[in-house]
């Protein structure tokens, strides 16, 4: 099984916000591997197989942070 990535747009005014998206992602099952960065509002997740997109997306707008959008291995996803 290979490895998903997957990229949003999340807007993040401070350390605090990006902050609080790195700890729900950190704690998510099936992430491999993520990057959030507060410089470009984008948080980059390498997830396990098992982890779909829909999950991922949920996750992230738990923080109450606006995910602006999304891909998932390349392809332009819905952030609905």
């Amino acid at each position: 099984m290979a490895d998903h990535t997957y990229k949003f747009s999340v807007a993040m005014s401070c350390g605090g916000c990006s902050g609080a998206v790195e700890r729900v992602l950190k704690n998510l099952d099936g992430v491999k591997s993520y990057d959030v960065s507060l410089d470009t509002q984008t948080a980059t997740v390498v997830a396990a197989d098992s982890l779909d997109y829909d999950t991922v997306l949920a996750t992230i707008k738990k923080t109450g942070k606006a995910v602006n959008g999304g891909e998932a291995d390349g392809e332009v996803k819905a952030v609905e």
